[in-house]
């Protein structure tokens, strides 16, 4: 996605990213319209998940989504998740997520968004998020329907 937003700046994304539980997922699960979703934007995206797999799910969950996923154990979900943000070149990717342990991928990416669904937020999310939404269908949608992008972030 090519995107010119007036007084912010110019986005080149290629790869959304997203946290997995909280934000995808609820209790481990996704529901089939996040699934549905999923694979939309998979024809446009390189779709990653980064999880700490807190339920021990998403390989069951996602194993026939077209996704890439990567899971941290121990306290270094946190490094981990900003370190594959770089290694795919943060100035491409979007980065969505709820939790302190998506805070860094969040701050290096070329866009982030900040999810407060059912499962809550840490609450710093909001302060480094270029876009909070409380669904993550209403996130995926940021990407189908660009131009709600540009009416967020316009200066």
């Amino acid at each position: 996605m090519k995107i010119n937003i007036p007084g912010y700046k110019n986005l080149n994304i290629d790869k959304i990213i997203f946290d997995y539980n909280g934000t995808l997922a609820v209790n481990g699960k996704i529901d089939s319209s996040t699934k549905n979703k999923l694979i939309e934007l998979s024809k446009n995206y390189e779709i990653y998940i980064l999880t700490s797999d807190t339920y021990g799910t998403v390989e069951k969950i996602c194993e026939n989504l077209p996704v890439k996923i990567h899971t941290f154990k121990g306290d270094k979900a946190s490094a981990s998740k900003k370190d594959i943000v770089l290694k795919l070149n943060p100035n491409s990717c979007a980065c969505i997520g709820n939790g302190r342990n998506d805070m860094e991928m969040l701050e290096v990416a070329a866009l982030s968004i900040g999810i407060i669904g059912k499962e809550g937020a840490y609450g710093k999310i909001v302060n480094i998020s270029d876009i909070c939404v409380t669904s993550i269908l209403d996130a995926m949608d940021l990407f189908i329907y660009t131009d709600r992008l540009i009416a967020d972030l316009r200066g």
